[in-house]
């Protein structure tokens, strides 16, 4: 008995240290759009806009995946799709490696590389740690969900050192080749977590178009849905996509730009362990509202960087608390309110959001760069959409309401 739970915890550990790693990689290679962007314009011709419409495209394709990437991890564990996720991502980061057309590189960055970002997931390893742990969700949440920016801390750096020293092409072929490396390790390690067939699975799919039709009538998904499209915007849309563009455009070199980025992504680290532990804490709503509204004083510092670099780095500092902040509190009221049994439809459905705000953050963010040659006017929409977005979820309730309870339990 006692070996056996102590084998239960291993393997939750394990899947916690698995989804931080996956991540970590799969949200550095999504960086990378960022990190090349003048490069690009300068070597290839391609203009901002077009670059960030492509961002876009990944994020729509992103959106549209989501709901099925959670209802698959819902149904099978998440070692199948990590790895067939890392695998596409190989191929994707390989074409993109070794052509020069914009046709080409639009399909795959834009197409294979946004199955495989949907597909290596914070909804696939979301789902698989609500599973996993009946107790302690939110710190076990924060650190996997954690590696979505913590690697870039590491990561990022070394890309653009790589690009200042090798090239671009080479650091974008080793990031593919991580990704393979990377697929018998997820394999071998997750093995534990895989969901073995039931005979309840015809229940399974009764409770899933249950949700599927009372989702969309109830007020707590509407809440949580519209304030994380609004954080998609702020976050992966024009931070995720312009923060390095906007670096090089203040004049900063891109070593210096990607050394910010990656002290961001070392503090988002701390502020999603963080946030974590306090969800199993305190408030949720009220700790959601106020990372978004924090996260609105940060865009007034980005706006007034110049040519300081110490107002760069304290803005990085700053933002990176109150950025992937959002996501262990998110998940935790996922899961209390809208229940379990439907966990991947759910999140799948509310990251489906976050990644539609993110495609409008990123394509916008461009036009709005073209058209007026300069950041401000996107700075300056997204502290207002930040603060909108905390107003929403002040809205919410700590506790389910009748009408939550009666949906977790459909």
């Amino acid at each position: 008995m006692k070996f056996r739970l102590t084998n239960q915890i291993s393997v939750r550990w394990i899947a916690v240290a698995l989804g931080f790693l996956v991540l970590a990689l799969a949200f550095s290679a999504r960086a990378t759009l960022g990190l090349l962007m003048p490069t690009w314009e300068t070597e290839l011709g391609w203009s901002r806009s077009f670059i960030s419409g492509i961002g876009a495209m990944a994020l729509v394709v992103m959106a549209m995946l989501a709901p099925f990437v959670g209802v698959i991890a819902d149904r099978t564990g998440p070692r199948l799709t990590l790895s067939i996720g890392l695998v596409v991502l190989a191929i994707g980061f390989f074409t993109i490696a070794i052509t020069s057309n914009a046709i080409v590189f639009g399909l795959a960055f834009g197409g294979l590389s946004a199955v495989a970002f949907g597909m290596v997931s914070t909804t696939a390893v979301g789902v698989a740690i609500t599973k996993l742990f009946p107790d302690r969700l939110g710190v076990a949440i924060g650190v996997a969900t954690s590696g979505a920016t913590a690697g870039q801390f590491v990561i990022v750096p070394l890309i653009a050192i790589s690009i200042s020293y090798v090239s671009w092409r080479w650091s974008i072929a080793g990031i593919a080749l991580c990704c393979l490396l990377l697929v018998p390790i997820t394999w071998r390690l997750l093995a534990g977590t895989d969901v073995k067939p039931t005979s309840q699975k015809s229940e399974s799919m009764q409770s899933w178009r249950d949700a599927a039709r009372i989702l969309p009538t109830n007020l707590t998904f509407h809440l949580l849905f519209w304030s994380f499209f609004l954080c998609g915007y702020t976050t992966t849309g024009v931070i995720e996509t312009h923060f390095l563009p906007y670096a090089s455009y203040c004049g900063f070199p891109p070593v210096t730009g990607a050394a910010a980025f990656g002290l961001l992504s070392a503090v988002n680290m701390l502020g999603m362990i963080g946030a974590g532990w306090l969800a199993d804490k305190v408030n949720r709503p009220l700790l959601l509202g106020g990372i978004y509204l924090a996260r609105g004083l940060a865009f007034l510092l980005l706006m007034n960087v110049g040519s300081d670099i110490e107002t760069l780095y304290l803005f990085s500092a700053i933002f990176g608390l109150v950025d992937y902040s959002t996501l262990p509190v998110t998940v935790s009221l996922v899961a209390s309110h809208l229940g379990k049994r439907v966990m991947g439809l759910s999140l799948g459905l509310i990251a489906a959001g976050h990644a539609l705000g993110g495609a409008l953050g990123a394509f916008l963010g461009g036009y709005l760069f073209d058209v007026y040659e300069q950041y401000q006017a996107v700075w300056v929409l997204s502290l207002l959409l930040t603060v909108l977005a905390g107003m929403i979820v002040f809205f919410l309730r700590d506790t389910p309401s009748a009408t939550d309870l009666r949906l977790a339990n459909s």
